[in-house]
């Protein structure tokens, strides 16, 4: 981007980027003073965004959107679920805008779905989800697009136990027999992470290897050209953690915000 500074790269990202998504699917991250407050909603509300049942700030820190995440992981593991955002009301309310707290990178699997695991609702995420959340140049654009047009402050890359992306690229890897299709670049993108993982004895390969990824993906983004400054700023955090099938708790490995 050449000498442009970051807040008029962010400038031009926004309008860029919000035009097109705009045309493609009619979504929008235009922020103004009147998108400070978010409306949360539980299922049966109200249907209509003045009769929402509460409402709440909009986490405008890593710290805040990291400790509403938590705390929507620790509802949906205890099954004290409170389904925010998700009614006819909070629809509309978005409906004109957006500005989600968080962006969550994730992997494919039907077993992990990020709305439902941290307890929030629409507009309240940017979600990717890619087989063992690899990372392409168009992932990372789609990472950074919070971030650079929204003010999105938190970013979680979040792996999972069992991750059967990775067992495939493991075994792949080890046996030097390539995936069919383009499977075999999930296989190459996981390389980095198999590599470290060979060069000591684990108990668990896989999930060893799942967790080095997981980390080497939140360390990329965290010294990305572009998310870097906001992180050195404090405006943005960006955190890697993993995510168990058998409690359904997330687990912080790295990037964890300060209050």
């Amino acid at each position: 981007m050449g000498s442009v500074s970051l807040p008029q790269r962010r400038a031009i990202l926004a309008g860029g980027l919000v035009a097109s998504a705009a045309v493609i699917t009619g979504c929008s991250s235009k922020t103004d003073s009147g998108s400070a407050e978010r409306k949360t909603t539980s299922v049966g509300a109200a249907s209509t965004p003045s009769a929402a049942a509460a409402a709440a700030a909009r986490p405008d820190s890593p710290w805040s959107a990291f400790a509403r995440l938590m705390e929507g992981n620790k509802r949906w593991v205890d099954g004290s679920l409170q389904h925010p955002d998700r009614d006819p009301g909070r629809r509309q309310f978005v409906a004109e805008e957006q500005k989600p707290y968080g962006v969550i990178l994730s992997c494919i699997d039907s077993r992990v779905p990020p709305e439902l695991l941290f307890d929030t609702g629409i507009g309240d995420l940017f979600v990717m989800r890619t087989g063992g959340q690899v990372v392409a140049p168009v992932v990372t654009g789609s990472v950074e697009y919070g971030p650079m047009t929204a003010g999105t402050p938190l970013i979680v890359v979040l792996g999972h136990q069992r991750c059967g992306a990775v067992k495939a690229a493991y075994k792949a890897l080890k046996d030097n027999k390539p995936l069919p299709g383009n499977l075999q670049s999930i296989a190459e993108a996981l390389r980095p992470a198999y590599q470290e993982v060979a060069r000591q004895k684990h108990s668990d390969p896989v999930d060893a290897m799942t967790r080095v990824h997981i980390k080497q993906t939140a360390g990329d983004l965290r010294t990305n050209a572009d998310l870097a400054p906001l992180v050195k700023k404090g405006d943005l955090a960006v955190v890697s953690a993993y995510y168990s099938l058998d409690t359904g708790q997330v687990e912080v490995l790295t990037g964890a915000p300060s209050a």
